[in-house]
This record gives C-alpha cells, sequence and structure tokens, in this order.
C-alpha cells in the first residue's frame, strides 16, 4: 500500500539509529556507554509517583477534559505567577500527552500548506518534522558556534518572507545548552512585534540552569511579546517525568482552544493518573528539583574540563540543559574519517561509546553528548574517546 506523503517526506531520526545500534551491541554482549539520552538519569521524585498511587486508589482513572484538569491548569497558572510573574488563566492553557505534542497540535492548529516556521540550527530533532507534518516549510537559519550557537536580530529579519508564520526559541536549548539573554530576546522581539510573527518558545529545559546564568521567558519581556508568545513547557525536563508524558502550552485562548479542539479528537485527554502526579509535582516539594540540578551542574563542570582536553574536540560550554555539544571535525579529521558521522559511528564500532551526531540537529561539524548517567560512568566514556583519539593519531 503506498503510504502518504506526508510521511514520506519524514528525515529518519539519526538518534534512534545510533541508540539502535548501540543495544544491539549490547545485546551481543559488549560494554557499551550510551550518551545519547535525552532524560534525566534520577527516578521521578517519591512524593510524585505517591500522588499517583493514591490517584489510582481513589479512582481517577476515568477520562478528563481534553485540555487537562483544572486542579492542574491551576497550578500551572500558580508556577507562571511564581517562576516568570506571567498572568495566565485557565483558558489560555492546555495541558498535552508531553511538550513534544504540544508542539505538534501548535503547528497543527497554525499553519496551512506552504506556511514557513524558522527554525534556528542547531535545532532539536522534531521541530522540522512536525512543520513538515502540518503541511509547513522549516526555514532554518545557522547559529553559529562564535555566537554560542544563537541566532542574531539581523540573522531572523532576513529569513522573514510574506509567507513566514512562526519562529521557534529554544532557551535553554537542545542540544548546545545555550541560552539566550534578556537583551537579546528583546532584540529578536522587536523583530517578531514588526514583521507579527508568532514566537513559539520551548522552555522545557528552564529548571537546568548553572553557574550565574539565568532562564528569560520572553513572554516576559512585555504584554506585547506576551501577547505574541505560546509557551511550551512540561514536568518531564525538571522533575524527571519523561515516561508520565505531560506537557503543556500556554498562550492566546484562541489558539489554546483550536489546540484542545483538535486534542479532543486524537488523544481525547493526558493520563488522568499522570495529571495527578503532576499537579504533585507543582504543587509538593521542590528540593529533588534543585538536588538534581546541583547533580549536573556537577558533571558538566567536571566532564567539559575531560573533554576539551582531548585533542581534536572544542566545545562552548553549556549554560543548561544537560548535554555538551563539542565541535569533533578536527577530532574526525586526525583521525582519518571524511565526515563527523562516521567518526561516531567508529567510536561506536571500536570503543563502544554512543554519541548522537550533530547532522540530526542540523550541526554536521558537532556531536551531542548527554551527562544525564552517572559521573563514573561519564569519566569511563571520556577515557575510552581518549583512547579513540591516541590509538588512532599514533598508528
Amino acid at each position: 500500500m503506498k503510504l502518504a506523503k506526508r510521511v514520506s517526506s519524514l528525515t529518519p531520526s539519526t538518534t534512534l539509529a545510533i541508540t539502535a545500534k548501540a543495544k544491539e551491541l549490547k545485546a551481543k554482549g559488549y560494554d557499551v556507554i550510551g550518551l545519547g539520552a535525552g532524560e534525566p538519569d534520577f527516578n521521578t521524585p517519591q512524593h510524585i509517583i505517591d500522588a499517583a498511587v493514591n490517584a489510582m486508589n481513589e479512582g481517577h482513572t476515568k477520562y478528563t477534559p481534553s485540555g487537562g484538569l483544572a486542579t492542574l491548569k491551576a497550578e500551572i497558572v500558580k508556577k507562571f505567577q511564581h517562576d516568570q510573574q506571567l498572568q495566565y488563566e485557565p483558558s489560555e492553557i492546555i495541558v498535552c500527552v508531553g511538550a513534544k505534542h504540544a508542539l505538534y497540535t501548535l503547528f497543527q492548529v497554525i499553519l496551512d500548506e506552504g506556511d514557513e516556521v524558522i527554525i534556528p540550527t542547531p535545532y532539536w530533532v522534531s521541530y522540522p518534522e512536525q512543520v513538515k507534518l502540518a503541511g509547513g516549510v522549516p526555514v532554518y537559519v545557522e547559529g553559529l558556534e562564535e555566537n554560542h550557537f544563537k541566532i542574531t536580530p539581523d540573522q531572523l529579519k532576513a529569513a522573514i518572507t510574506e509567507r513566514t508564520k512562526a519562529v521557534i526559541i529554544n532557551s535553554p536549548s537542545n542540544p548546545t545548552g545555550m541560552i539566550y539573554t534578556e537583551d537579546e530576546l528583546r532584540a529578536l522581539g522587536d523583530v517578531c512585534l514588526a514583521h507579527d510573527i508568532l514566537i513559539v518558545s520551548d522552555e522545557i529545559y528552564e529548571k537546568l540552569v548553572y553557574g550565574d546564568n539565568k532562564h528569560v521567558s520572553i513572554a516576559q519581556l512585555s504584554p506585547q511579546l506576551k501577547a505574541q508568545t505560546i509557551i511550551i513547557n512540561g514536568v518531564s525536563k525538571s522533575h524527571s517525568m519523561t515516561g508520565w508524558r505531560i506537557g503543556y502550552a500556554a498562550g492566546n485562548k484562541d489558539i489554546i482552544r483550536a489546540m484542545t479542539d483538535l486534542a479532543s479528537h486524537s488523544t481525547s485527554n493526558p493520563t488522568s493518573i499522570a495529571q495527578y502526579a503532576a499537579i504533585a509535582a507543582y504543587s509538593g516539594p521542590q528540593e529533588p528539583v534543585e538536588q538534581m540540578r546541583q547533580a549536573f551542574e556537577e558533571r558538566l563542570n567536571i566532564i567539559y574540563e575531560k573533554l576539551i582536553q582531548i585533542p581534536g574536540f572544542t566545545c562552548v560550554k553549556p549554560q543548561g540543559a544537560f548535554y555538551l555539544f563539542p565541535n569533533a571535525r578536527e577530532a574526525a579529521r586526525m583521525t582519518g574519517y571524511e565526515s563527523v558521522d562516521a567518526f561516531v559511528e567508529a567510536l561506536l564500532d571500536e570503543a563502544k561509546v554512543a554519541l548522537v551526531p550533530g547532522s540530526g540537529f542540523g550541526a554536521p561539524d558537532n556531536v551531542r553528548l548527554s551527562y544525564a548517567t552517572s559521573l563514573d560512568v561519564l569519566q569511563k566514556a571520556i577515557e575510552r574517546i581518549k583512547q579513540f583519539m591516541e590509538q588512532k593519531t599514533n598508528k
């Protein structure tokens, strides 16, 4: 049977390909270190798990409103008030089956065939595919490494056409870990306001910020920018709840209403039990969030210094999230490989370390290395990479 054109246009995930190969090697008995994880290695805090169990025991196992439980929306409203001093009404919030589903649903309701969405590179792998599935056209703008992978107002302005519908801002970023400053966001926001461009602000890593850096939402900067912005967030990264699949969108109530109507015909509603867990995540103690953040920061500071000492690797130090995104172009050249993709494949085959090639993020000279695993495992992985480089360059 012939498949729909919308599916045949999708780009296969390089992340999944590397992960599949790593699992295959593990199944054969090899000691493979996988650094491709896009999720915290901590378990969900116990009080959140307990809340889910209580919800089941109390019979909260039925359908909920398509846009999410009123009590969960109320907690999200409080979260925005506390963290960003932003005021939202429940009608301006939809709870979805993860932040990915929130993004997917958003693009489905705002894009018509041929509408353009500006996507800064490096980008999270699903942005372009979700835009294409909605009939839209991804327009890539390169965030240069020397500018910490961030785009400038002039670059944004140059990419805008009469078909431009939206721009995506992901801060802190997956895969780079970079954070836009308040001044940088304000300058980008001015361009969006001048051209009536919707801002899609993906803030899923907002709680994972290190050093003196801070997360700022572009919606905080003015009432005009708040009205022009749809915030995407969730509990997956902040509360180590990736498998619970609870994310949300906040913004223009007409857009949120359309998203809710679409969700009613697709998912019906987010899982009831997971919603009660998310209520506990936001209403309960936040110490586990800070403890996890501190652990990630410790790992970052140790592993970053070790990585940049390996010849062939250069790396802008991340400010948030839990990824290193080093440039490995010289490492590939030094070891005789024509591309970073080939280098990554050889590293997995020979050193049994799985990294994610940057080509999947629109940055073919880089690799993504997740430090969402124990410090012992990370140090072991760095040592294997170092030995691989030494063996290849000393031949």
